[in-house]
């Protein structure tokens, strides 16, 4: 069983300035959860007990919200508010969660270098800590898991892309083995549409068997002086095997503006409190335009 999984969560989130200049990213919110607490939701519904976060300089919010605050729960009894503390209780008690800093911004490569004593040696989920993903067949990274159980090999989950945004993403090289997996002979990341193997782009969430800390380290820093994490990926895919999924469902990238409005929009339509209200005012305002 997978019970590991790490959140890298270091950047600067420099698409989002003024806001991020004090402000992790991934604690903007989506209605009102902060995106992070909905990774990590997934991760726990998957069956993850045990999460380690990478952070980086600016980002003790995303400690602190994980934290208990006794003192805002003493004012939610005070005032009876017994819905709202179960709410906020249940937050630091979602798993295990450790922090570790990221001293220096040096890609995600890197990032996930930093769990490799974390992890002990067992296989485990990574889940980017800015990006969303939902699927009717229940938490993406707990289908990837059934699959990593199924065939005993590293796994990624794939999202089909249109072809003029292919080169925005790492893409997989390789064959259907069954259903919706696929097997890997090669990744390639950002490749122009010409050269693209595929149409099937990473989509923020991986389950990597130990032996990727190996080729992490062989691999050389590259653009920015950073480690990029496909480039180990291509140098362990040539020695042990690794597999896609392609999840049924959408990703929500909240890392740009426009992609955090939309999904503030669709998260917001499905909100059960604010929902129906929200519905109607939205067709409302449309209907002014």
């Amino acid at each position: 069983m997978i019970k590991k999984a790490i959140i890298p969560a270091a950047g600067f989130g420099t698409r989002f300035l003024p806001i991020t200049k004090s402000q992790p990213k991934e604690m903007i919110p989506i209605v009102d959860t902060p995106v992070i607490q909905y990774v990590v939701e997934e991760a726990v519904a998957a069956g993850i007990t045990d999460i380690l976060m990478i952070i980086g300089k600016g980002k003790r919010a995303i400690e602190e919200h994980f934290d208990r605050s006794l003192f805002l729960e003493e004012t939610l009894i005070e005032k009876q508010n017994f819905e709202m503390l179960e709410k906020i209780r249940r937050i630091s008690d979602l798993a295990n969660i450790h922090f570790v800093w990221q001293k220096e911004m040096n890609g995600l490569g890197d990032a996930v270098r930093y769990a490799r004593y974390h992890v002990n040696n067992e296989p485990f989920a990574v889940l980017l800590g800015d990006t969303l993903v939902k699927s009717s067949q229940g938490p993406v990274t707990g289908q990837l898991i059934d699959v990593y159980n199924r065939f005993g090999g590293s796994v990624v989950a794939l999202e089909e892309v249109k072809p003029e945004f292919i080169s925005r993403y790492g893409v997989i090289n390789g064959h259907r083995l069954e259903g919706a997996v696929w097997k890997a002979d090669d990744w390639i990341e950002k490749p122009r549409v010409e050269e693209a193997p595929s149409n099937l782009a990473i989509a923020s969430r991986y389950i990597f068997t130990p032996e990727i800390f190996g080729y992490l380290e062989k691999i050389p820093p590259g653009m920015n002086n950073e480690i990029q994490l496909t480039d180990a990926m291509r140098l362990m895919v040539k020695e042990h095997p690794m597999f896609g999924m392609v999840f049924d469902g959408k990703r929500y990238d909240i890392g740009n503006k426009f992609g955090f409005l939309k999904t503030n929009i669709i998260f917001g339509l499905e909100d059960e409190e604010i929902g129906e209200e929200f519905r109607t005012w939205l067709k409302g305002f449309i209907n002014e335009l």
